[in-house]
């Protein structure tokens, strides 16, 4: 008796026909109208980037943060083993990203305050 009573409120959820009592069925939703507010954000908001020129050029501001941000992360490791803090750093892969993501942001802050 209890196994046919399961039975059936799965059969009546997961089957196609609707009307069934034991269990709502709700429209399906495709999301198309998220989307395309997405996609126009997109489009809108790509214009609110400054960009830089080097020579004849251009990119984004970020990209060349980026940049500045890995060079400099770079640069500070050979310090890091000098000093002999590296091997209490932890995980360094998990270290160097963070430090990269911190000294990118630092620069966008220093040359880019909006």
């Amino acid at each position: 008796m209890r196994r046919a009573r399961r039975t059936s409120i799965i059969l009546a959820v997961t089957s196609p026909v609707s009307g069934t009592k034991t269990a709502p069925r709700y429209p399906k939703r495709d999301g198309v109208g998220t989307r395309s507010a997405l996609i126009a954000a997109g489009f809108l908001l790509a214009g609110c980037d400054p960009i830089i020129e080097v020579q004849g050029t251009f990119f984004p501001a970020w990209l060349l943060c980026m940049i500045v941000g890995v060079v400099l992360t770079v640069a500070l490791r050979p310090l890091f083993v000098r000093l002999g803090v590296e091997p209490f750093l932890g995980p360094l892969p998990l270290i160097y990203t963070s430090l990269a993501v911190l000294l990118t942001l630092g620069v966008w802050l220093l040359f880019f305050q909006t």
